[in-house]
């Protein structure tokens, strides 16, 4: 089953930011780069091949995991592309700023791995002493090109209530970075999908581009037979004829796919591939 493209989703790194190439202090007190940069941020991304549980209003409730090899492509191709942002951009002394450009980023035999200079400004200065003490975590932001469902799994040790299974097997990279709250995917229970953090910040700056994210997780949920938001979650997007007009909590965790579902998966097939 394709994923639905131009939606972008939030993780937490399972790993925290941190950085290396201390500074050293001159004599006026002010820090002085060991080897001229200010310092080198490196971050890791969600663990490959764990599973964590989704549960957000806008993406619905399900498993998921991420493959080795899902980020190799989208590295190769536009790796020094990649923004490194702090709190996604909308942080709101430092925006969308950039705090460095990545001089490294590959996968690892765990995760995926970014390592980046940090350009010498005031805001990456006011950043460093809350990196250097583990004070964020890390996140990133993808869109998923390629996955596989498992819609009726049988219950395991990953995952005892038997929810829709999601692995990602390829994503597009867009930015990486600090970020104060994370989404943390090795939560034990009740993960808050960045996603959800990410629409309210969104919906503050940017009402149309709001919208099409609202439109777009609409579409991926009747898509995979995951039924359609719940109530309130996108109560401020402008309506779109394709989305179902039914919405219930009791549908976020539907076991096989109804004859409607499979009706809208196929008005949606046009959708799902731009």
């Amino acid at each position: 089953m394709g994923a639905v493209r131009g939606l972008y989703v939030i993780r937490g790194g399972s790993i925290t930011a941190g950085v290396a190439a201390p500074v050293r202090r001159d004599d006026s007190g002010g820090d002085v780069p060991d080897d001229g940069r200010l310092a080198t941020l490196e971050l890791n991304f969600s663990r490959f091949g764990n599973w964590y549980e989704i549960d957000s209003v806008w993406e619905g409730r399900f498993m998921e995991s991420i493959s080795r090899g899902a980020f190799r492509k989208t590295m190769r191709e536009r790796g020094n592309q990649v923004k490194v942002l702090f709190n996604h951009g909308f942080d709101p002394t430092v925006g969308d700023k950039a705090l460095g450009v990545p001089e490294l980023i590959e996968e690892r035999e765990d995760a995926p791995y970014l390592r980046a200079p940090l350009l010498d400004t005031s805001y990456n200065r006011d950043l460093l002493p809350g990196l250097r003490a583990g004070a964020y975590g890390s996140s990133f932001m993808f869109e998923v090109i390629r996955d596989e469902w498992n819609m009726e799994p049988e219950k395991s040790d990953h995952n005892p209530e038997g929810l829709p299974e999601r692995t990602i097997k390829e994503v597009r990279l867009f930015e990486a970075g600090p970020v104060t709250w994370p989404a943390n995917p090795e939560a034990t229970a009740g993960v808050r999908s960045g996603v959800d953090w990410y629409a309210e910040q969104l919906q503050r700056r940017d009402q149309d581009r709001y919208d099409q994210l609202a439109r777009s997780f609409a579409a991926f949920r009747a898509l995979v037979g995951l039924g359609t938001p719940a109530e309130g979650a996108a109560s401020q997007a402008t309506p779109n004829p394709a989305t179902p007009a039914s919405d219930t909590r009791s549908d976020r965790h539907v076991k096989g796919v109804s004859a409607d579902a499979r009706r809208r998966r196929l008005q949606l097939l046009d959708l799902a591939k731009r």
